[in-house]
């Protein structure tokens, strides 16, 4: 056995692996060990399986470290018993045992991955005649499955996640030994390679490839990582990011990122983040510290593309789609989110996801830490934007789930000013909007506007809304008092003609809410 795949120390830490998938057992308990086995195999929310660990204390969840460990002559003895324990499952499953030497004590560490021909079943005690069950995992802990999770768990009889499936048109040469090397090192896995490892057995300790000698198969979440070009096996495993240079799309920069999964997505990250993100810093007066903002911050937009990258579906065609316009950055994958996720859902602050469309590839991609527990993405997009000062982003999906789409819009501070006469505060503004900018507006405004009197004061809305404002600001450098009659009498009607839209158009009633001038607006100077 060469080891197992995984950073034994960050694993036990529950920093790759959430802690629903690890049990934790101070001594070789034969039944309890069974159930776990058997729930952590039949894999019902499609997680990719789980840990156990013997000779670790836990208390609510979590190991009491250093480890109390086993004895070294306990070490073969329990994994005879294990394979005894497994011949009660059916059908038959055997997990991956390895023995660990960590922090001066032994542990038996116990890697159970997702089943292929679930449901899986297993004895109450291991008694003869003892009456058999399903088990399943149910946040952190192993029970029967109640009528409606027994069903769910039928159901996904015989269905394997796309990316867990053999692949029988690949053959185990097509990996790159190279990408592996370098993907064990990065991850400090305890697996070691020398001149005698075989592809096969390298294949085998990663679970990236199944079957007998005679015809071992390579699965697909090992063509995506582990190929130059997986785009070969899977058209559509791209992404695709397009800068838009206007509104009409005449002028665009395109750019293809292709190769293993996560090299696809590190090299599309550093595009955006060297090419189109950007940074202000603003001293302030009696404060130690500068205040930073970013036109969009990274964090945001590497939790959104890595989400797309995880949860896209690798049998359709389409592409990872990027889109980076003048005020919003838009991410667009496909298929939609499983149920019970739609766009009701997707509205609220966190979103509790059931099934996972890929069950492997969220598990390397965690171990390279380009994403974090399950359910936390959408969270931590909402967080970084408002942290950032930026508007909230927006989460879509149609009643069919046939797409998802994100959308992050610009800081307002990073909109661009019409001009330098412009300024930002009440009084100053209605002075320094010079009146050649007013004549610039008035002609183009007189055709939707043909009250004279008005088109003046539409003409400084405008000017004014450059930058980002509120109501109540835009109200005091035109010298109104009533917003219910201004709102409808000069920004709802700016707003049907175009000129101006709103910086949050999900929430009309949001308190935050400001306007600003459209690309239509600005066209007005031209």
């Amino acid at each position: 056995m060469l080891g197992l795949p995984i950073n034994i120390k960050e694993l036990i830490n529950g920093i790759v692996v959430e802690w629903e998938r690890i049990e934790f057992k101070e001594n070789w308990n034969p039944e309890s060990v069974m159930h776990t086995i058997c729930a952590f195999a039949n894999d019902i929310n499609n997680w990719g399986g789980g840990y156990i660990i013997i000779g670790i204390e836990e208390k609510d969840g979590k190991p009491i470290l250093p480890p109390k460990g086993l004895q070294q002559n306990q070490l073969d003895p329990y994994q005879r018993k294990l394979l005894q324990i497994c011949k009660r499952i059916t059908p038959n499953y055997t997990p991956i045992a390895q023995p660990y030497d960590y922090n001066g004590k032994h542990i038996l560490l116990l890697w159970v991955p997702g089943g292929d021909n679930r449901p899986y079943k297993a004895p109450e005690i291991l008694a003869k005649g003892s009456q058999y069950f399903r088990w399943i995992r149910k946040f952190s802990n192993t029970v029967k499955p109640a009528p409606a999770d027994d069903q769910r768990l039928l159901n996904l009889s015989g269905k394997i996640p796309f990316d867990d499936r053999i692949n029988h048109h690949a053959k185990v040469n097509d990996f790159q030994l190279a990408l592996i090397t370098e993907y064990l090192a990065e991850i400090k896995s305890s697996i070691v390679i020398d001149n005698d490892t075989s592809i096969e057995e390298i294949s085998s300790a990663l679970q990236i490839a199944r079957g007998p000698s005679e015809y071992i198969k390579p699965l697909n979440v090992g063509l995506l990582f582990f190929t130059p070009d997986p785009e070969k096996f899977f058209p559509g495993a791209q992404i695709d990011v397009v800068e838009f240079q206007d509104e009409a799309g005449d002028n665009l920069v395109e750019k293809i990122f292709k190769g293993p999964l996560h090299d696809q997505v590190r090299s599309a990250l550093r595009y955006i983040q060297n090419s189109i993100i950007k940074e202000k810093i603003t001293k302030i007066a009696s404060v130690a510290e500068a205040n930073r903002q970013f036109n969009y911050p990274y964090e945001a937009i590497e939790e959104a593309l890595v989400n797309a990258v995880y949860h896209k579906s690798y049998e359709q065609r389409n592409p990872v789609e990027v889109s980076i316009r003048k005020d919003c950055i838009e991410i667009l994958s496909y298929p939609g989110p499983l149920p019970p996720v739609d766009n009701d859902k997707l509205k609220q602050g966190r979103v509790r996801a059931r099934n996972y469309r890929n069950r492997r590839i969220g598990d390397f991609l965690k171990e390279l830490h380009l994403t974090e527990g399950r359910s936390t993405g959408l969270p931590k997009i909402r967080k970084a934007l408002k942290d950032n000062g930026s508007p909230d982003p927006i989460f879509e999906t149609d009643n069919d789930t046939t797409y998802f789409f994100v959308k992050i819009t610009i800081n307002k501070e990073f909109v661009p000013s019409l001009s330098k006469e412009v300024s930002q505060t009440g009084e100053q503004v209605a002075e320094e909007i010079s009146q050649h900018l007013i004549d610039l507006v008035v002609p183009s405004l007189s055709q939707v506007c043909p009250e004279l009197s008005k088109t003046e004061k539409f003409a400084k809305i405008i000017i004014y809304c450059s930058k980002p404002h509120k109501i109540v600001e835009i109200m005091e450098v035109v010298g109104e008092t009533n917003r219910s009659r201004f709102r409808k009498n000069y920004i709802d009607k700016l707003i049907d003609w175009g000129y101006i839209a709103y910086t949050i158009p999900e929430t009309l009633k949001d308190p935050n809410q400001e306007y600003v001038i459209t690309q239509k607006g600005l066209k007005l100077f031209n």
